[in-house]
């Protein structure tokens, strides 16, 4: 078994499910695309700084340049911003579980359009990791308030998300450094989102506060660029097994609620934690 791929996947894991708790976070203080644009600005331009002035690394040439508009559109203005709405009607374990639907998708899509073959092995992994968030799902469940256009759009932004991720795998990238198509995308898709926030900003919905900065930073740092990194890197090794990884974020999710926002903790989440476990392992060893 890989020890770097699953130390990454672990680390991508954590950093990733805790978008959803300081998204509740920032949102007691600001509007959803006010914090979407502000981290994606924030998070573009740092990332841009380090790649290209202290690390030297090239500029994107030629049809790189509408591969890194088109993957920024998909994977930052559609998804995060779908999902940045969809999170003022939801509870931040439901954001997170929502997250285990992802491998679905990119399994299905994979088969699909690039004849990707379902083994039996990976199908049992998909069943033990699917149940395994549904056990720990469940206390949350019945104690969250979840609308129903807050569902549709949460895995709207889900579909996209693993559409973002087929694209991003099946581009010609010309050792284009990964911060540096991070740093573009990221940036893009937030000025594309940014007319968008413009016109729907209310003053007296936005307080510049303690929450909304926590919230915000978080996402913009070791969300944006931390997770963002570890994903792309999963993704070059194997877009199918990355996938799985994703069946571990609301695990996570819900130990990071349950800490910051109170959210239900049980013996449900132990075996959901334990049936994920054993699904990502089955996937790790098909996978070699």
């Amino acid at each position: 078994m890989d020890g770097k791929f699953i130390t990454v996947g672990i680390v991508f894991a954590i950093l990733w499910s805790s978008a959803a708790t300081a998204t509740k976070i920032a949102l007691e203080s600001a509007q959803p695309l006010v914090i979407a644009v502000t981290r994606f600005l924030l998070a573009g331009s740092l990332m841009l700084l380090i790649t290209h002035v202290f690390l030297g690394k090239r500029k994107p040439r030629a049809k790189e340049w509408k591969q890194l508009a088109i993957y920024g559109l998909l994977n930052v203005s559609l998804y995060l911003g779908i999902y940045v709405i969809a999170m003022q009607f939801l509870g931040a374990g439901i954001g997170s579980l929502a997250i285990a639907v992802n491998p679905v998708f990119i399994s299905l899509l994979a088969a699909i359009f690039f004849r990707y073959r379902i083994t039996g092995s990976a199908i049992f992994s998909l069943i033990a990791c699917s149940a395994g968030v549904l056990i720990a799902a469940w206390p949350l469940l019945q104690n969250s308030t979840a609308k129903p256009i807050g569902i549709v759009l949460l895995l709207s932004s889900m579909l996209i998300y693993s559409i973002a991720a087929i694209y991003y795998t099946q581009q010609q990238w010309n050792g284009l450094d990964s911060l540096t198509i991070n740093g573009w995308h990221t940036l893009m898709g937030g000025l594309f989102l940014l007319p968008i926030a413009a016109a729907g900003f209310d003053p007296a919905k936005n307080r510049l506060d303690t929450d909304f900065w926590t919230g915000t930073l978080w996402l913009t740092i070791p969300v944006s660029i931390g997770a963002v990194q570890a994903w792309l890197y999963l993704l070059k090794k194997n877009t199918v097994a990355a996938s799985y990884w994703l069946y571990a974020c609301p695990v996570f999710g819900f130990l990071l609620a349950f800490i910051f926002l109170h959210e239900p903790l049980t013996w449900f989440t132990l075996t959901g934690i334990l049936l994920v476990t054993g699904g990502l392992y089955i996937s790790q060893k098909q996978k070699n």
